[in-house]
């Protein structure tokens, strides 16, 4: 996939943009995206809120898994282990997603998520099944 349809999959999401995350970088097990902290990010310490650093950690992981899977697999987050560890006040914060492994279904992506100051504020491991989603799903008995 192409850096430009990876921005045209950005903007058609309604996630990046409510968030306002950016591409920076997109190649083959490899994303970059950045974020401009803004006043609706912060929780009520003045601080960007975690939930939204483990969204563009997600975002950067989901798309560097796409852009190493098979055209026309879809991919899907199965777990998200995160730690915050420096407070991000303002300015932007950047996630660089790098695929570990990808098996059949299953890939592992480590990301890397920095502030202006290339300080290291969080760090993600995630597992993304990769692989096609059945249409016609039978629904579970209540």
């Amino acid at each position: 996939m192409a850096a430009e349809e990876m921005r045209w999959r950005l903007r058609e999401n309604q996630t990046t943009k409510h968030f306002g995350f950016g591409l920076v970088a997109a190649e083959r097990g490899r994303v970059v995206l950045r974020m401009r902290v803004g006043k609706k990010h912060l929780q009520v310490h003045g601080v960007v809120h975690g939930g939204v650093l483990a969204a563009l950690a997600d975002t950067a992981g989901g798309l560097a898994t796409y852009m190493t899977a098979p055209r026309g697999t879809r991919v899907a987050t199965i777990e998200m282990k995160i730690n915050y560890l420096e407070a991000v006040e303002g300015g932007s914060v950047t996630a660089e997603a790098i695929v570990v492994r990808i098996g059949r279904h299953v890939a592992v992506v480590d990301c890397d998520i920095t502030d202006d100051a290339h300080r290291l504020v969080g760090k993600a491991l995630m597992t993304f099944f990769v692989g096609p989603f059945r249409k016609n799903r039978k629904r579970r008995p209540a």
